[in-house]
């Protein structure tokens, strides 16, 4: 491993914190058990205790905070395998465990990811000792990667991404910067912008190979729950906003209410980023005088019904079948907007707001070649949504030039993967070595 700067003096301050603080982390642990964002089954895991025994051989450890870093691995999680590793999958959120728990494959195995506290990180590593450790976008934990470094485990950050607020963060602190991102291996930028922050801040080792997240899986969908649906709206115009934000909601109540005159049989689909808001989407529209249902107490979108809560976890994939015309959340408030690949790679005609500076680059892509429609606010959406019901060949024609957009940044998967035989021909030649 390359030798690296000594820990300052608030890195050594922040360990200290987290190792004293210890009693109050597994505080916080109980109290977000209660609330429901920790599965109580498992909290353990998050004091770094294994609920299982580590596999035997090569052992590659892959982290992703939540749903979309999640996923961006799962072709680095089948290719791992197919180079004789087994995969340990980290996640720091419940649904993003439900979810890659449904996906992995054979050969891999799932547990909730450690606070940052040193003895929970150093428990987690004795039991797991994985060759190789990626970490998905910005998870940049300062014990978590000191720990790794001391114990020469090469640390990768695959899918890297800074934003420039991110960036004048860390800016704040550029010894403490040097001094973490110089004991990590390699960072695998998104995108140019991404790379020259890293850059800028010291990060001596960084490549470019793209964004993976064009090259994961679209979402999956029950069969099932999709041909019922499917049957229940027949030939009702429909359009979906889906992942919105607090202040979305009402917009898209709104918007249904200024449609409804044209457009009687109008059904709108809302799915909330976080589902335990399905009651607040419900109370928006009952603002707006629309009748709203909502998936989690196991209603249906039936004729008498204008607007869906789809307020459930992992169907997405679900939702983005049921309708052409998709809102993407996050966009109309500033939130950074929502990934706008699944549903584009699905064919749907993506509509989104000013506010989309944490996917700028697939953005930028699709509003150049057409392939999405973007819109300044409330009264934009309405009439883009009330246009795209009349025309049904314009939402074909966004979708295909969509896809057509997609295309050349496709390939990061390979391109990663190559990146990483350097260091699985090292580790090879290390244990014959030792052998």
């Amino acid at each position: 491993m390359a030798k690296a700067p000594p820990p300052t003096a608030i890195l050594k301050a922040y360990r200290l914190g987290l190792y004293l603080g210890e009693p109050a982390l597994a505080g916080l642990l109980a109290w977000r058990a209660h609330r429901g964002k920790e599965d109580p089954r498992r909290l353990a895991e998050r004091r770094g205790l294994p609920d299982r025994a580590r596999p035997a051989g090569r052992l590659v450890w892959m982290h992703g905070a939540s749903v979309g870093e999640t996923l961006s691995l799962v072709g680095l999680i089948d290719g791992m395998i197919a180079r004789g590793f087994s995969v340990l999958v980290t996640t720091g959120t419940r649904s993003a465990a439900d979810l890659i728990g449904r996906r992995l494959p054979a050969g891999a195995v799932h547990q909730y990811v450690p606070l940052d506290a040193p003895r929970w990180v150093a428990r987690f590593l004795d039991h797991w000792r994985p060759d190789l450790a990626l970490a998905a976008e910005s998870e940049i934990w300062p014990n978590t990667v000191t720990a790794l470094h001391a114990r020469a485990i090469p640390l990768l950050v695959v899918n890297a991404r800074m934003s420039e607020r991110s960036a004048r963060g860390w800016a704040r602190t550029p010894r403490t910067a040097e001094a973490l991102l110089a004991r990590i291996a390699i960072c695998l930028a998104q995108t140019e912008e991404d790379a020259d922050r890293f850059r800028r801040l010291g990060a001596p080792r960084i490549s470019i190979p793209g964004n993976l997240k064009y090259d994961a899986p679209v979402p999956a969908a029950d069969g099932s729950q999709l041909a019922h649906l499917r049957e229940l709206i027949g030939d009702r115009p429909v359009w979906l906003a889906a992942s919105t934000h607090p202040g979305e909601d009402a917009i898209a109540a709104q918007a249904h209410a200024a449609l409804r005159a044209r457009w009687p049989r109008l059904l709108t689909i809302v799915v909330p980023r976080h589902p335990h808001r399905g009651g607040e989407v419900a109370a928006r529209a009952a603002e707006a005088g629309l009748r709203a249902v909502r998936r989690a107490q196991g209603n249906w979108p039936h004729d008498g019904v204008d607007l869906y809560v789809a307020d459930t976890l992992g169907e997405l994939g679900l939702f983005y079948r049921l309708s052409r015309i998709v809102y993407l959340g996050g966009s109309l408030v500033p939130h950074g907007g929502q990934n706008p690949i699944e549903p584009t790679r699905l064919r749907a005609a993506v509509l989104h707001g000013p506010h989309v500076h944490n996917f700028t680059q697939v953005y930028r892509a699709l509003d150049a070649a057409g392939g999405a429609v973007p819109v300044a606010d409330a009264g934009d959406l309405t009439a883009s949504l009330d246009d795209l019901l009349a025309d049904r060949p314009r939402i074909e024609a966004i979708a295909r030039a969509g896809g057509v957009a997609l295309r050349p940044f496709e390939g990061a998967v390979a391109r990663t993967l190559a990146v990483l035989d350097p260091f699985i021909a090292q580790m090879t030649l290390t244990a014959m070595a030792d052998s």
